[in-house]
């Protein structure tokens, strides 16, 4: 099978290619740097190294704790970060600047591969939720070069379509060294498809060891003094299909606080202009976060249309939906906003995170609503009740407290395998 799937992969990779191509028309990073997508990277300094792939920016933000952690444990090593998108590259060099080295992960082509790991020559790599890569895993193996999944992930709707090729997926976990699982479900999954159980432990979630700096902090105050005293609620990392709900609800939001801004921040940068026209065409006054100017008192929409700046913009809300979930996406991060005090209102489609939002759930710290309507209402109702604000935020950061410390967890088996 992973003869047939490499065989595959050779066909497809001039349409691959073409369509990195094709989305450089909205991104112009997309067409650039093909050699390292093909395994010509850089040749790095003959030196020990440690690995880390994360494939975009959520995932690169979530490896921050971790990277800190391993230059922590093992002072004398570099560490090098991959990722795939442009977006990912971005935010490392954003991040990180050159304290990492960087590039692109090659694609899942035997040479390509080679080509990399030759140039690259980790000790060690460690992949942030779930990637499972036969070829690259194979030629790690074959190079003595460990592989632990960390924060690994699976979905139901993921584990199903593992499950179409689960030989191939079989074959390709039994070069993992370590497989550390977010949760209980998703432990179950990997194994049900063919982990050994002394491969797996649940580690927990890194992404609850989110820290937010003093620099950041004063940063949030001071955007805060600039945008002034009026309702702001924030609707971050949407998808197509849920701008158009957002601003349904913004607008019901304007007939009862007519001074009210949306901070509107869709998932990928492609997106913005085209968000930015559809808030004009639906008559909103709109700012741009990248014009480096405060919105005015008459903007009804502030376009958060920079990269690397969710965090910061989550701290000038007071109420923060987190988009990906009134579409079937799956949801992104809630625990980002919940570290800055701000309460979550979320769609019913959160299956990239459902441990957590059970967790939050549970404890008070989450509102969840149906479509734009229930949006609406909820925002409106959570701006005329500061003390069940308090109260859902309260909530939100104990949940946040009591499960931190999956990244100890994880350098400690890392340290243990070393």
């Amino acid at each position: 099978m992973r003869v047939l799937y490499s065989l595959i992969l050779y066909l497809i990779t001039p349409l691959v290619l073409a369509r990195l191509l094709l989305r450089s028309r909205a991104n112009p990073d997309y067409r650039h740097r093909w050699g390292e997508r093909l395994g010509w990277s850089p040749r790095l300094p003959d030196r020990p190294r440690l690995w880390v792939h994360a494939v975009s920016v959520g995932e690169v933000a979530a490896a921050a704790a971790l990277v800190a952690g391993l230059r922590r444990r093992f002072p004398g090593h570099a560490i090098l970060m991959t990722t795939t998108t442009p977006t990912g590259s971005a935010e490392v060099i954003r991040r990180f600047g050159n304290s990492v080295e960087h590039c692109y992960l090659p694609y899942d082509l035997p040479d390509g591969v080679a080509r990399f790991l030759a140039r690259a020559r980790p000790e060690r790599l460690l992949v942030m939720e779930t990637e499972l890569w036969p070829n690259l895993y194979r030629a790690c193996a074959r190079r003595g070069i460990p592989v632990m999944v960390v924060n690994a992930r699976l979905s139901a709707r993921s584990a199903r379509g593992y499950a179409r090729i689960r030989p191939l997926v079989r074959q390709t976990l039994a070069r993992v060294s370590g497989i550390a699982a977010r949760g209980e479900e998703d432990a179950r999954r990997f194994l049900a498809l063919g982990a050994r159980p002394d491969q797996v432990r649940v580690s927990g979630n890194i992404k609850y060891d989110l820290t937010l700096s003093d620099d950041l902090i004063r940063a949030v105050a001071m955007l805060r003094a600039q945008v002034g005293e009026r309702p702001v609620w924030i609707a971050a990392s949407t998808h197509p299909g849920e701008d158009e709900q957002v601003l349904a609800a913004h607008r019901f939001l304007l007939s009862r606080w007519p001074h009210a801004l949306l901070i509107l921040v869709p998932r990928h940068p492609e997106r913005f202009e085209a968000v930015a026209a559809l808030c004009r065409t639906q008559g909103f006054a709109v700012a741009r976060r990248s014009a480096g100017l405060p919105p005015k008192v008459g903007d009804a929409v502030w376009l958060g249309d920079t990269m690397g700046e969710l965090l910061l913009l989550y701290g000038v809300a007071s109420v923060a939906f987190v988009g990906g979930s009134l579409v079937p996406t799956g949801g992104h991060n809630p625990l980002e906003p919940a570290a800055h005090g701000v309460v979550v209102v979320t769609g019913p489609q959160v299956f990239n995170f459902t441990e957590v939002y059970q967790a939050l759930e549970r404890a008070g710290g989450v509102c969840r609503v149906a479509d734009a309507d229930g949006l609406a209402e909820a925002v409106s109702a959570l701006w005329a009740d500061p003390s069940a604000r308090r109260a859902m935020t309260t909530a939100a950061r104990r949940v946040l407290d009591e499960n931190r410390g999956a990244v100890e967890r994880v350098l400690d088996w890392v340290e243990q395998a070393s």
